[in-house]
């Protein structure tokens, strides 16, 4: 069974939202997906009958005469089973969420409880116009007004992104409820500067009374009866004032103190004001010859620059519009209710991942962006064992467990090399190890204890490439990064984690390896077409019961296992987990041979012209295949074809072989439609 990476995605149906016929006590409860017993009970047979054919392979069919060829063979299926196995085990637990929203939970939790967000959208050299539409969608979100912040991360520090920014914060500061606020605010300033005022206007008369208290408690016959009636009604007053039980303490004295609290009252009072603020632009120092790490290290900068304080964070890619909903429904995953407190609390829910989409994608998804499978069933299976990942956007962090980690790991490294005291603020948050900072952090704060969710519910929608160029540039990263962390910080060494957890990661990491499998499958039916050189002594009976059924029941397992992704996607996802082989075998071959890798932004505009010249490796495949298939038609015709069978079996392999390639060759070739809408 093949594994699929994370360019899969999903359709977000495993959340049920909270409908009048969704009733249920608490917050959010789980269960398993349907036909999960189902596909323990295939995935099982699958796992037997494939155990059955590697043992045959193994024992009987090896050609000794070609072992150059069936060792490789052999040692591919091998590669294959295993990475099958893991995706079985990793599928095992899929978890079906139910939640209400952040205004509807059970028992109730106040909206003045509810925690302060920080909206992160990370850009470095967008188009102003696609960072004010993400900007503007946060800005949208049904949520309180003085809870909610924006924040643009410019690590390109563009003078058109920051008057953009600019521009919106003058704008969204004339809405009517910030405009509402502004007025309460000022209503209520103006009361306290009367109060100071009139404080102020009565210091005098009050001094002038003390004095005459003084003078009365001194001299008995300075003063008449009637005044000294008077001093006493002074005194008396001055405690009513006071609320003092006795007049230890002076009328000017409590006076200072009082002008005191009044002034520290109108200070809040212009920083409430201030604070009504909701959009800002960060652009953090980038001295040449340091490292800057990325995008890891633009959100670092934000949370450790003194700018930022929300209790969570959520980061959005420039080019991701969000929801109006989406911190309703997605915040109640944080809180626990404790029976006996009487309130709510906070849990040790890290993250909470939802899943990408995209609002650009053409007809029949020519780059393969519509990742169903990994944004459904990959990842509600990982969620099933407490490891769902972090994909970098679409998701909300608890500053506190992020910053908690991170410092961890700034101190580990720290120890190692004192140098790296000057890039704190850079590194103290997600992780810098790697190019994929995303799943490294996730990884990072599973073996911290923390835990995560994944919440299966559309809840934002970005731009996804456009061509083939921006799409294999995006891939080579997620490939190099994902495989940097496997040696920089391999999970079966990493403490804190569970075996479960463990095996998830490595079985991401595991994935990217399988170009080189890839690559033995695709050139043994053309060695064959050509050479007539078989790596299986015997294509006859005996293949056939011990290969088929476990094809026919790999397939239906996978089938079973996809819970509503269409078999259109299932196959697409195939096709581009199999046709990316040699950009894998370049993302492995780059990060052991120590090659300086960098982080490229994926464009977000159309890079036109064909693309052919990137799918060289395919295309010569591809070539030889059918040359191969035509060579044995023509041998066929004239008579001199040698076993037959045998290359109808690599035939049918070679067929199948070509439906997997065409899917990147068509992609290079492919041009948006010229027809106007």
């Amino acid at each position: 069974m093949k594994l699929f990476t994370r360019s899969q995605k999903i359709p977000a149906t495993s959340v049920t939202s909270d409908e009048p016929s969704s009733i249920f006590f608490g917050s959010f409860k789980t269960r398993l997906e349907s036909k999960t017993l189902i596909f323990r009970f295939l995935a099982e047979i699958n796992i037997i009958l494939g155990a059955w054919y590697l043992y045959w392979r193994a024992t009987n069919s090896l050609n000794f005469d070609a072992l150059w060829l069936a060792i490789p063979l052999l040692i591919a299926e091998i590669y294959s089973y295993f990475g099958g196995v893991m995706f079985i085990i990793g599928m095992w637990r899929p978890l079906k969420r139910k939640v209400k929203s952040l205004d509807k939970m059970l028992p109730t939790l106040p909206s003045d409880d509810w925690p302060t967000v920080d909206v992160f959208i990370t850009c470095y050299n967008e188009s102003p116009d696609i960072v004010e539409k993400t900007a503007r969608a946060a800005l949208a979100m049904h949520y309180p007004t003085r809870k909610l912040r924006v924040y643009v991360l410019d690590d390109g520090n563009s003078a058109a992104m920051r008057a953009m920014t600019e521009h919106l914060s003058l704008e969204d500061l004339s809405c009517p409820q910030l405009q509402e606020q502004a007025e309460l605010i000022n209503i209520q300033r103006l009361i306290l500067k009367k109060r100071l005022y009139k404080l102020e206007k009565l210091a005098p008369g009050i001094q002038m009374a003390e004095l005459f208290i003084a003078a009365s408690s001194s001299s008995e016959s300075f003063f008449s009866t009637e005044s000294k009636k008077f001093a006493i009604a002074l005194k008396r007053l001055q405690q009513f004032i006071l609320c003092l039980p006795s007049s230890s303490r002076t009328i000017s004295e409590r006076l200072v103190q009082e002008k005191k609290s009044v002034e520290a009252a109108i200070y809040e009072k212009d920083q409430e004001l201030i604070h009504l603020v909701r959009v800002y632009y960060i652009a953090r120092p980038k001295p040449p010859g340091k490292p800057h790490h990325a995008k890891a290290g633009n959100i670092n900068y934000a949370i450790f620059s003194g700018e930022t304080s929300g209790q969570f964070i959520l980061t959005l890619d420039a080019d991701h519009i969000v929801k109006p909903h989406f911190l309703k429904r997605v915040l109640p995953y944080f809180y626990t209710y404790n029976l006996f407190a009487g309130k709510y609390e906070s849990n040790r829910i890290a993250f909470v991942q939802t899943p990408q989409d995209f609002y650009n994608i053409p007809k029949d998804d020519p780059f393969g962006h519509q990742a169903q499978l990994f944004y459904g069933p990959i990842l509600q299976g990982k969620d099933g064992m407490n490891a769902a990942f972090y994909t970098g956007t679409n998701a909300i962090l608890r500053r506190e467990a992020l910053v908690n980690v991170g410092l961890q790991n700034f101190a580990k490294e720290y120890k190692k090399d004192k140098n790296r005291l000057e890039e704190f603020d850079l590194v103290g948050g997600l992780s810098s190890n790697s190019i994929t900072e995303d799943m490294n952090t996730a990884m990072r704060l599973h073996a911290s204890g923390w835990q995560s969710v994944y919440h299966n519910e559309l809840m934002a929608e970005g731009l996804a490439p456009d061509d083939l160029s921006s799409t294999l540039k995006q891939r080579l990263r997620w490939a190099q990064g994902t495989i940097q962390v496997l040696l920089r910080e391999n999970p079966w060494k990493k403490p804190g984690l569970s075996f479960w957890q463990r095996l998830q990661y490595f079985q991401t990491m595991y994935s990217y390896f399988s170009g080189f499998a890839t690559l033995i499958f695709v050139t043994s039916p053309i060695i064959y077409f050509f050479f007539e050189i078989v790596p299986i002594k015997s294509y006859g009976a005996d293949f056939a019961v011990h290969f088929f059924p476990g094809f026919i029941i790999n397939r239906l397992t996978f089938m079973t296992v996809s819970w509503g992704v269409p078999i259109k996607e299932l196959w697409r996802c195939e096709q581009f987990s199999v046709a990316l082989f040699p950009l894998f075998i370049q993302a492995v071959w780059s990060v052991f041979t120590g090659q300086k890798l960098k982080f490229e932004v994926t464009s977000k505009e159309r890079q036109s012209g064909i693309f052919l010249k990137l799918v060289y490796p395919q295309l010569f495949i591809f070539g030889l295949t059918i040359l191969g298939i035509i060579w044995s038609l023509y041998r066929f015709a004239t008579g001199h074809l040698n076993h037959p069978l045998v290359h109808l079996v690599n035939a049918a392999w070679a067929v199948y072989n070509l439906a997997l390639l065409w899917a990147v060759i068509r992609a290079a070739v492919w041009q948006p439609s010229t027809k106007s809408s």
